[in-house]
């Protein structure tokens, strides 16, 4: 048995449709009415409070990014570019498989100048090979080794994600007890005998502080035959707890 749907015995099946999952919604919000009729009588009945903690530490750099880099000017893309190409290949030949340096590319750029008149005068390239290693000492000897093909641009220091959690959830660990002490000697000043967590909130920052005469000295180590002693500063890590509490009389 076969059967055909005109245009309009189509719009009723749908409007048939979406009235029973309009119908099946309302009955959903009137079924459970107490979720939120709780949730506004708390607010109601209990006075609430925000509060926020923070813990703070300072830890050492114990890694290091060096970058390695190589400009070129010719008046031919292709030399420049050949140029670069040889320069990288011979670079990573002699750094790659050093223990405790990781070796990897970084940025690779061939742009033209132009003259007066606006017409290429000439082109320009510049390539990148980045050293990272927690082996300060091993670092500045590699990039050294190289320095009179890929002299140092920067260098960075930071701390390794490992160590970075390790000290993030020691950090939790006290910014929970700040935040508990801070929610009960509220609660005991305005008089109530106790609280409760309404909700919670995490936060965390980092600021870098290194050594600016160190720095400058690392910089200048594409002149030395051997690498000059890094020193990476430290860094402030901080971890915030933020939320809000209700609180609780007697007489409730």
């Amino acid at each position: 048995m076969n059967f055909t749907f005109t245009p309009y015995a189509r719009a009723g099946v749908i409007a048939g449709v979406m009235s029973g999952f309009l119908c099946l919604a309302l009955a959903m919000l009137l079924s459970n009415p107490a979720r939120a009729d709780t949730e506004t009588s708390a607010k109601v009945k209990y006075p609430y409070a925000s509060l926020r903690a923070e813990a703070v530490t300072e830890v050492p750099h114990d890694t290091v990014r060096i970058t390695l880099a190589a400009e070129v000017r010719d008046t031919e893309q292709a030399e420049v570019a050949a140029i670069l190409t040889r320069t990288i290949d011979s670079v990573m030949k002699q750094v790659k498989g050093r223990e405790g340096v990781k070796v990897f590319s970084g940025n690779y750029h061939v742009w033209p100048m132009n003259d007066r008149d606006g017409r290429i005068s000439d082109w320009r390239g510049r390539a990148e090979v980045i050293l990272e290693s927690m082996d300060f000492e091993a670092a500045s000897r590699l990039a050294a080794e190289v320095s009179d093909r890929m002299p140092i641009s920067n260098l960075s220091f930071s701390v390794a994600p490992k160590e970075r959690a390790r000290q993030e959830a020691l950090l939790l660990t006290e910014a929970a007890h700040a935040f508990r002490e801070r929610a009960q000697a509220l609660t005991e000043a305005f008089g109530y005998e106790s609280y409760s967590i309404r909700e919670l909130q995490l936060g965390g920052a980092g600021a870098a502080y290194q050594p600016e005469g160190r720095r400058m000295m690392a910089m200048a180590a594409s002149d030395a035959a051997v690498g000059v002693p890094l020193e990476g500063g430290t860094e402030r890590i901080s971890l915030s707890v933020q939320g809000t509490i209700f609180l609780h009389s007697s007489k409730e």
